[in-house]
């Protein structure tokens, strides 16, 4: 027994020195300090997942750098077009269309202003159909208005009631409006340009005493009022006092309705002259009289019509004690309004006539009645535009 031992611790052995000599042979020697104190064997660690020990010892794991905090990526540059060679830079430019109506709402026996109104009372429609307002607000400003009066060589009665119309006008002024004086017979003359003295306007009335040409270029006359106002921003007025009849115009009736729809921002109001000459002489003269009644009758009917058309009002006052109630109206209906702005949904740049209407309602939806102290209704009317022509695609 102990001789076969011995045997086998020689056999291992031999094989253990024969295993480093081979490697010594390979690494080409051996140290000094190698062959003097053999290294320590390492111990036998047993990974506690009951795997087999690894054979390198302990390995060293880097320590990670705690994380900087970093600015954010920038983000990235909006991609730009360039236009092709030869050609200018283009933008696109989208307009949408916006209609602005400005609504008096007056007493009809008082034609006092009816204050106190709220958006959810009004109600508009463009050819039928309803419109949603998206602005709303009570106006009351400084006027631009513009004195278009017929001074003519016909019958006194006319110049004297446009001279009082005017000065009834002019005496109700403030300092902050803007007005100008027009006058018309066959020709137009700018009597005094726009200013806001006062004094100016009724020093200019005060010149009209000698007229020169019988002829009533009416048509003529609105028209070019009506081109001059349309290069004035904002609001603007037509104050008309004639007699309604036109004589040797160049522009037709047609064309001057066509130029009254056109403009925008122009309402007009008329105040037809020589109402007491003309129900002197009605049913007088024969057959020539009863044509000078009918073309004042359709004279009556062209001043309602431009004041109709633009929002406006027409009077025709019979004495001169009438005027200051007739101008104290049209100051209310001009310095006390309601604007209403909206979207049309038809937004197409036809060049067509686009019919508007107004309603007032209540809070339900039902048509807004007005009562007095003693609980009587009260009639009210609106004064608004009836329409306006919308823009061509070309202009």
């Amino acid at each position: 027994m102990r001789g076969n031992a011995m045997s086998s611790l020689g056999s291992g052995a031999r094989r253990s020195w024969l295993g480093l000599a081979l490697a010594v042979a390979l690494a080409g020697g051996v140290p000094a300090r190698a062959q003097q104190q053999p290294p320590a064997p390492q111990p036998d660690v047993t990974p506690d997942s009951g795997g087999p020990a690894s054979e390198n010892g302990a390995i060293v794991v880097p320590k990670k750098k705690a994380p900087v905090d970093e600015a954010p990526a920038p983000a990235p540059a909006a991609p730009r077009i360039k236009n092709p060679e030869g050609l200018p830079p283009v933008s696109i430019k989208v307009e949408v269309p916006e209609v602005t109506v400005d609504v008096g709402v007056l007493l009809e026996k008082t034609h006092q202003f009816v204050p106190g109104l709220k958006l959810s009372n009004f109600q508009v429609y463009e050819d039928g159909k309803p419109q949603k307002v998206i602005a709303f607000k009570r106006a009351e400003a400084p006027i631009t208005a513009l004195m278009i009066c017929e001074f003519a060589a016909t019958n006194y009665q006319f110049i004297y009631d446009m001279r009082n119309a005017a000065f009834s006008f002019a005496e109700q002024l403030r300092p902050q409006d803007y007005v100008a004086l027009m006058t018309f017979d066959l020709n137009t003359k700018i009597v005094a340009d726009f200013t806001q003295d006062k004094r100016e306007i009724l020093s200019a009335i005060n010149s009209l005493r000698i007229p020169g040409f019988s002829e009533r270029d009416l048509f003529d006359a609105l028209y070019e009022g009506l081109d001059r106002l349309s290069r004035v921003e904002g609001q603007k007025y037509i104050i008309l006092i004639a007699s309604g009849r036109d004589t040797l115009s160049k522009i037709t009736l047609d064309k001057v309705i066509d130029k009254v729809k056109k403009t925008p921002n122009v309402t007009i109001f008329t105040i037809s002259t020589g109402q007491v000459a003309r129900l002197m002489s009605e049913g007088r003269g024969g057959w020539s009289g009863q044509m000078r009644d009918m073309d004042y009758l359709q004279a009556d009917n062209q001043m309602q019509s431009f004041a109709r058309l633009t929002g406006g009002m027409s009077f025709s006052p019979r004495f001169v004690a009438e005027m200051p109630d007739d101008f104290n109206s049209i100051n209310a209906a001009i310095r006390s309004k309601y604007e209403l702005i909206y979207h049309p949904t038809n937004a197409a740049q036809d060049g067509g006539f686009r019919k508007l209407e107004v309603r007032l309602v209540d809070d339900e939806g039902k048509p807004l009645t007005f009562q007095d102290e003693k609980h009587k209704p009260l009639k009210y009317e609106l004064i608004y535009r009836n329409g306006y022509k919308a823009r061509q695609e070309v202009e």
